[in-house]
């Protein structure tokens, strides 16, 4: 099967995903979206782990992740539950955890189609003059119909907590956007992400 050459070369040239989906948004942070299990007792939770399974990557066009990357991804998530208190379990010791993290990457070719309509003006007279001949009068006010098309890669990075005694997600955030360029190795860009989606962790 032949891959698109744009596919080929993403796949060579893919940049963190994490960190991208951070500056996707030249305003500012993107707002997570959060739910949660709102009779689960989140004051309980003390002790949490990485999940064994977590860093599934998905999606039409899945981006492959190095272990470089994964590591950036799990320090940023560990890193901003300590900063809230939490104690991060080794995974060994898992199984002494109350919560466990886990995140997911899915990544989407998407295009996306715009009409608008622009005028068109001209000048003079006959078969090729800028008018419409059959009225006989100059065309200023006539206009033409558009197609705008631009491929792009949606991203959507998904964080959950989850019960390892309900085997249930009982905490989920997520922030999804078009994908756009950053540094590879800035660990700042991941943590700030980190921050943002874990924001409303834990639930009032």
């Amino acid at each position: 099967m032949n891959i698109p050459l744009t596919r080929k070369l993403r796949t060579l040239l893919h940049l963190p995903v994490l960190a991208l989906l951070l500056t996707a948004c030249a305003s500012g942070p993107l707002v997570p979206e959060v739910d949660f299990k709102p009779d689960y007792n989140f004051a309980a939770v003390h002790k949490i782990a990485l999940y064994d399974h977590s860093g599934l990557v998905s999606g039409n066009t899945p981006i492959p992740l190095s272990d470089m990357e994964r590591d950036r991804i799990n320090h940023a998530l560990e890193q901003s539950l300590r900063a809230k208190g939490y104690e991060i379990l080794d995974q060994k010791d898992s199984s002494q955890a109350e919560l466990l993290i886990s995140w997911t990457l899915i990544t989407n070719d998407k295009t996306d189609v715009r009409t608008y309509e622009t005028p068109t003006m001209g000048a003079g007279y006959g078969r090729y003059g800028g008018y419409n001949r059959y009225s006989m009068y100059s065309c200023w006010g006539c206009s033409q119909t558009e197609v705008s098309v631009r491929n792009y890669t949606e991203g959507t990075f998904i964080v959950d907590l989850i019960d390892p005694k309900l085997k249930k997600s009982v905490w989920r955030g997520l922030i999804q956007s078009r994908l756009k360029g950053g540094l590879k190795d800035d660990q700042d860009k991941y943590n700030a992400t980190a921050d943002n989606i874990l924001s409303s962790f834990p639930p009032p």
